[in-house]
């Protein structure tokens, strides 16, 4: 891997450790902070050139925050928070089956498994729940329980289903008026 790679790695990285208090907070602040500084890298990443980070477990983890987490922090409440979900699962799929996710921080590691939380696929779900309990995550695993469940009981997360012009059925609309998860 060429230097300049490395350092863009480690330096989304720090960002990223730097930032935990941000990890699952809304914050228009740091929303705004994580786009600036790594917009050309989200869609580089999106674009698949920068698949050979894939070459370190580090170098995967970076491209998971910025297929999977980016979008959801910088295009929050948008159908682009979606985008590129399929990408970082194909990735997520690579790390974690090599075990990469394993040689990766304790307090890292569920962001190996978010994108498999994100699916919408029951399979993908079933995936999260056994790659959390794998990874030791704790509340990881908790909430990759809360987006099975809801994926099982209305195959989809309906709180979605605006942003991505889909009609809600009847029980998503309860759901969703009780106080539903809102993702």
């Amino acid at each position: 891997m060429h230097p300049v790679d490395t350092q863009q790695i480690e330096t989304l990285l720090s960002f990223w450790r730097e930032n935990s208090g941000y990890w699952f907070v809304k914050s228009a602040s740091f929303d705004q902070q994580f786009a600036e500084q790594f917009v050309d890298q989200h869609w580089m990443a999106a674009r698949r050139e920068l698949e050979h980070w894939l070459d370190s477990d580090q170098g995967a983890l970076a491209l998971l925050l910025l297929l999977d987490q980016y979008p959801r922090n910088c295009f929050r409440h948008t159908g682009h928070m979606y985008a590129t979900d399929s990408l970082a699962r194909h990735y997520a799929a690579v790390l974690t089956d090599r075990l990469g996710d394993m040689q990766l921080p304790p307090e890292l590691r569920v962001f190996c498994y978010l994108p498999f939380t994100h699916s919408e696929d029951i399979e993908d779900q079933h995936k999260a729940v056994a790659l959390n309990e794998r990874g030791q995550t704790g509340e990881g695993l908790k909430f990759a329980l809360h987006h099975r469940d809801i994926v099982q009981q209305y195959g989809r997360f309906p709180h979605r289903n605006h942003l991505l012009g889909r009609v809600s059925t009847e029980p998503e609309k309860q759901f969703l008026a009780a106080g539903g998860f809102t993702g």
